[in-house]
């Protein structure tokens, strides 16, 4: 049998303002009527990655499965047959984007549901509180942060998809974007009071090993803290781009496949860099919507040269 605890099927007490707006089971406003333009993004919404980066930022074991569930228009952590999900619509989180036009909208609200796993929310069966919410709202501001979003773009999704006024579960916007810039504040050390994270016991507090039928006892977390800062020239993660020509050339980067910026590349001095988002991002040679994009991956190295026999420039992965 399903338990879903933080998404809970609640009739909720619709005030004047929610009538006249589609909420899905968690309170969120539903971006109905939104038509993504075609082509838009470049590639389908790298949930996993993204989540996986936000795990790192947290210097925290994952415990969590993930599964893509379309036209459910919600994105929400549960218990499912003893096993912690985020599950979460694409193509919610990609109207999400497009209405707010920042790509962090949708990883907010990734980041929210890592952080009612990451405080336990769902595992004393209770379901959806305001302060559970406000726990998971600070969460998602500390990794908006780390993720190098300002705290306007941390509080994009919810300052279109919170309702103005609260409920038996759910907070008022205002108090869900105070929140927020708390978590924010709090992992640019403009604030020294964090909210540590609860751990209580219940079902869903540990995860079953892949293939295996016992689980591994998960550990008291501390509060959020930033990685360490590793040194680009030795730590292999980021990436080293290099141009072999005798004058400077202008190439295209992106973390996410939807905006290209210009970088210049000097003959002889490494571009030295890391895409924000994934473990990987995307380069063109030409900003063309119809150039070629080269998928780069952190952990390697690229050097972009020039063949005579086919007279372009190519790239070229470093062993």
């Amino acid at each position: 049998m399903r338990k879903l605890i933080v998404l809970l099927f609640l009739l909720f007490a619709f005030n004047s303002y929610a009538q006249q707006k589609r909420m899905n089971q968690c309170g969120f406003i539903i971006p109905d009527n939104v038509m993504i333009p075609p082509n838009r993004f470049a590639s389908v919404y790298e949930a996993r990655d993204i989540l996986q980066n936000m795990l790192d930022t947290l210097v925290w074991r994952e415990n969590f499965m993930i599964r893509e569930e379309n036209g459910i228009n919600n994105a929400y952590a549960t218990i499912l047959n003893g096993r912690r999900w985020i599950i979460y619509d694409n193509t919610f989180l990609e109207k999400l984007d497009y209405i707010t036009a920042t790509k962090w909208a949708s990883i907010s609200v990734l980041a929210h549901e890592l952080g009612h796993h990451y405080k336990n929310h769902v595992v004393d069966g209770v379901g959806s509180t305001p302060s559970k919410e406000l726990e998971a709202d600070f969460v998602s501001g500390f990794i908006m942060a780390k993720f190098g979003a300002s705290v306007n773009e941390a509080k994009a999704a919810m300052s279109k998809i919170a309702s103005d006024y609260g409920s038996s579960s759910h907070p008022p916007k205002n108090e869900r974007l105070n929140a927020i810039g708390q978590g924010w504040n709090y992992a640019k050390g403009l604030s020294n009071t964090p909210t540590p994270p609860s751990n209580p016991t219940g079902p869903g507090n540990t995860k079953p090993q892949s293939g295996q039928g016992t689980a591994k006892p998960q550990t008291q977390q501390n509060p959020p803290s930033a990685p360490p800062v590793n040194n680009p020239t030795t730590d292999m993660s980021w990436i080293h781009l290099t141009v072999s020509a005798d004058q400077p050339i202008t190439v295209f980067l992106s973390d996410d496949g939807r905006k290209f910026e210009p970088v210049e590349l000097k003959p002889g001095e490494p571009f030295v860099f890391k895409f924000e988002i994934y473990q990987y991002g995307w380069m063109k040679l030409v900003n063309s919507p119809t150039a070629k994009s080269y998928r780069l991956s952190h952990f390697k190295d690229y050097s972009i040269v020039w063949s005579r026999r086919n007279r372009n420039w190519l790239v070229v992965e470093i062993p």
